[in-house]
Parts: C-alpha cells; sequence; structure tokens
C-alpha cells in the first residue's frame, strides 16, 4: 500500500514531530517507508536517525508505503501524524 502526504507540521520531520512520526510507525505490525515523493530514497519509518536524515521540511510531499498485515491501519496513522499542525498542549 502506498500514500503520498503534505507534512504540516512547521518543524517538518524533526524533532517532536518525527519523534512522533517513528512511534507510530513502530507500533504496527507492517514494514513502512518514507521518502520524499519527488525523487528521494525509501527509508525505515520506523528509525528517527533515518527519517530525521530525510530533512523533510513543512509543506514538502513524501510517500508513505507500508507493507504487512496492519499496512492500511499504518498508514492512516502515519498519514495523521503528518498532516495535523504541531500542538504543544499535547
Amino acid at each position: 500500500m502506498e500514500r503520498t502526504v503534505t507534512v504540516v507540521p512547521e518543524a517538518g520531520l524533526h524533532a517532536r514531530p518525527a519523534s512522533k512520526f517513528v512511534q507510530a510507525a513502530n507500533e504496527f505490525d507492517a514494514v513502512v517507508t518514507i521518502a520524499p515523493a519527488d525523487d528521494g530514497e525509501s527509508v525505515n519509518a520506523g528509525s528517527m536517525l533515518a527519517v530525521t536524515g530525510l530533512n523533510v521540511e513543512h509543506g514538502d510531499v513524501v510517500r508513505l508505503v507500508a507493507e504487512g498485515e496492519d499496512a492500511e491501519k499504518a498508514l492512516d496513522a502515519l498519514e495523521g501524524v503528518l498532516s495535523s499542525p504541531e500542538d504543544d498542549d499535547r
């Protein structure tokens, strides 16, 4: 399964949004990768170092690919993280 998502958090996939993204990716029985939609190399969505190394910024479009029993649930959760603004009160 594959999904393309625009990154909404102002910090992009750095700091807290990246941490939430990686944590969500590791909650499901699925192998998930993330890559810049235009040309990037896919990396493991469950690796903080790999995700932050993509240098994804606010407004960038990324491609999520998931395989496994929970693939659709994982994509739904990860899309939720990427398409929600950062909330400092959480």
